[in-house]
């Protein structure tokens, strides 16, 4: 055991470990730790001052589930665009659940957003799990808004996925983008350009969002599949 997993150790939570547990059934119970986020937030900003770090980041895969949100949170910290893309590329085959993706969204992304474009298109074909979900991720929170434009919820839309979490962020980019861009977005679901269970997943995470009028979700009810 190294001394980064010792001290990882010390700040374990029997009882958050189990409750992380059953959130995450991709990951086997003896590789979660139990660290809640805030904390190990706050060691991530410390660590990110030493040497160690950047050792840490070239030993991939992790043991630990706690190791991978540790090796996500200081990717965020990365100053430089093409540093940090190449880096999260690197890492995101090593990811092995939905919170350590979802978990991580590097600040130095919405400042490229022209090149971080080509890194979705790629992450978006990649062949793993999460490098998919996470290009939709990425997506959803810096091309919705100013902006968006039609061509991306395209690339969405094409995804074709047996995949759990990729079908679910799938309906969560939808149900989001018919939040914020309805009538750009509506005809995707009005010309069941999604899977079956896709197309009623985004209705109905749409019809939860309190930025959907009554109007919108009685007519989206009638679009379920």
């Amino acid at each position: 055991m190294t001394d980064l997993q010792k001290t990882l150790l010390s700040m374990s939570e029997e009882k958050y470990r189990d409750f992380q547990s059953k959130l995450m059934p991709t990951v086997p119970k003896e590789k979660i730790i139990g660290i809640r986020t805030p904390l190990l937030r706050k060691f991530a900003k410390e660590f990110s001052k030493t040497p160690e770090a950047k050792v840490f980041l070239s030993e991939l895969p992790h043991e630990f589930y706690e190791e991978n949100n540790l090796h996500a949170f200081l990717l965020e910290k990365m100053t430089d665009f093409d540093e940090c893309a190449k880096a999260v590329t690197n890492f995101l085959p090593f990811v092995d659940n939905w919170a350590t993706c979802d978990s991580m969204s590097p600040k130095i992304f919405g400042k490229h957003k022209t090149e971080l474009l080509g890194y979705i298109e790629k992450w978006l074909s990649a062949e793993d799990t999460y490098s998919v979900r996470f290009g939709i991720k990425m997506l959803m929170e810096h091309f919705l808004g100013e902006e968006f434009k039609p061509e991306y919820p395209k690339l969405v839309a094409k995804i074709k996925s047996e995949e759990y979490y990729i079908r679910m962020m799938q309906a969560w980019y939808f149900a989001t983008a018919l939040a914020k861009e309805y009538g750009a977005v509506l005809p995707f679901i009005e010309n069941k350009k999604l899977e079956k269970w896709t197309h009623n997943k985004a209705i109905q995470k749409a019809i939860e969002s309190y930025r959907i009028t009554d109007e919108q979700k009685a007519y989206l009810r009638k679009l379920k599949m």
